[in-house]
C-alpha cells in the first residue's frame, strides 16, 4: 500500500495486563493474513491497554478494515470473559 491518506486508532483498555496480552496474541496472528493493498494494520500492548492502528488509501478501504479489527476485537473480549466465567470441570 501507498503512504495511507487515512486512519484511526482505537485503544482498548482492561482490568489486567493478563486480559490485554490474551486479546493481543488473540488478534496479532491476523496481522498479514487480512491486510491488502488499500488497508493495514499495527497492533501494540502497553500493560493494561492494546491499540489497534487502521491505516488506508480510502474510506471505503478504512470502514472495512475497521469493522474487520474491532470484530475480532470484540470476538477475543468474549472469548476471554467465557474463559474467566467457566467454572472448573
Amino acid at each position: 500500500m501507498d503512504a495511507p491518506v487515512h486512519q484511526a486508532t482505537y485503544d482498548f483498555d482492561y482490568d489486567s495486563a493478563e486480559a490485554a496480552a490474551i486479546v493481543e496474541r488473540s488478534i496479532r496472528q491476523e496481522i498479514g493474513e487480512i491486510d491488502d493493498d488499500r488497508s493495514s494494520v499495527a497492533l501494540e500492548r502497553t500493560g493494561r491497554t492494546v491499540r489497534v492502528d487502521v491505516a488506508a488509501a480510502d474510506l471505503i478501504a478504512l470502514r472495512a478494515a475497521t469493522n474487520t479489527w474491532l470484530s475480532l476485537v470484540g470476538v477475543a473480549e468474549e472469548t476471554c470473559d467465557v474463559g474467566r466465567t467457566r467454572s472448573p470441570s
